[in-house]
């Protein structure tokens, strides 16, 4: 599927330690953990796919390659399927494989943060606005979000993020946007960004989630700041210091999102995922029943 847009690059981090899910972590990374029958990381390159995209750049770190590997093709277990005429798995093996030089796959070397982590794919992305993709946010839609994004995307934008409303006593574990019109009451102009602020101190209910379409200037931005909090950068600051002269934009999405770096966000995702299939449904019904019966 093309869009018109010009975003045609996916960024996707995915260096995080995964520490709330150990000892699962340990030797798998959290991108594959599996929300019903595919891995987290599978559902964001899928939902990317279906937004026109071309180009696929995973930043990895050690320990990782086995998301390399998911999205490589596997000549043995594919000559298995066909000699035993699972043509079915087959297709469904061959339809996750990215194209020859889709998908480019770099280092970072320290856990530095998002905002280092974006900066390393300073050089493949060039000066085209591209999309950025956290698959800890998994988004439960019938037409993917960053579809809808880019669908409402236009050049002057700049920068689009996507945005939900939380719960006041929440807004510490996001960036918040402070407001500065909210006229169509789906594309948000925002005057400033705070990240993770108190109770006391956020400026709305109003949270960033893991879908950016950004600007290439962005790079310029994150270069120019210093490590904050446990020796990080932050990609809200880069924002905030990008918006003296670039516009940023919340983009409220139709869809339900998990937090799947959380275990009760992952567990919430896999039920909403296998209740949304319709051969899985009874049958997740009836489990359940048995744990809190009616």
């Amino acid at each position: 599927m093309n869009n018109t847009q010009g975003v045609k690059t996916a960024v996707f981090p995915v260096a995080g330690l995964g520490s709330r899910f150990l000892p699962a972590t340990k030797a798998i990374p959290k991108e594959m953990l599996i929300v019903v029958d595919k891995p987290l990381i599978q559902y964001a390159v899928e939902e990317a796919r279906d937004a026109g995209i071309e180009r696929f750049i995973f930043i990895t770190s050690q320990g990782k390659a086995s998301i390399e590997d998911h999205f490589d093709s596997s000549p043995n277990l594919e000559k298995i399927l066909h000699d035993r005429n699972k043509i079915a798995d087959l297709k469904r093996l061959k339809a996750l494989e990215l194209d020859h030089g889709q998908a480019i796959f770099i280092r970072q070397h320290a856990p530095l943060g998002l905002g280092h982590a974006v900066w390393c794919a300073r050089h493949l992305v060039g000066t085209e606005p591209f999309a950025l993709i956290l698959a800890d946010d998994l988004i439960l839609a019938e037409k993917p979000c960053l579809k809808q994004m880019i669908d409402n995307y236009t050049e002057s934008d700049t920068n689009m993020v996507a945005v939900m409303e939380v719960e006041r006593e929440n807004v510490n574990r996001y960036g918040i946007l402070d407001i500065a019109s909210d006229a169509t009451g789906i594309k948000i102009k925002a005057k400033g960004v705070v990240e993770k602020p108190s109770i006391e101190e956020a400026p709305s209910t109003t949270a960033i989630i893991g879908r950016y379409i950004l600007n290439s200037q962005i790079f310029e931005h994150i270069g120019q700041q210093k490590p904050g909090i446990n020796g990080e950068i932050q990609l809200t600051d880069a924002i905030q210091s990008m918006m003296k002269d670039h516009p940023l934009y919340g983009f409220r999405y139709d869809g339900q999102r998990f937090d799947c770096g959380t275990k009760e966000g992952w567990l919430e995702a896999n039920f909403a995922f296998a209740y949304a299939e319709p051969d899985l449904r009874e049958q997740m019904i009836r489990t359940l029943s048995k744990y809190h019966p009616s």
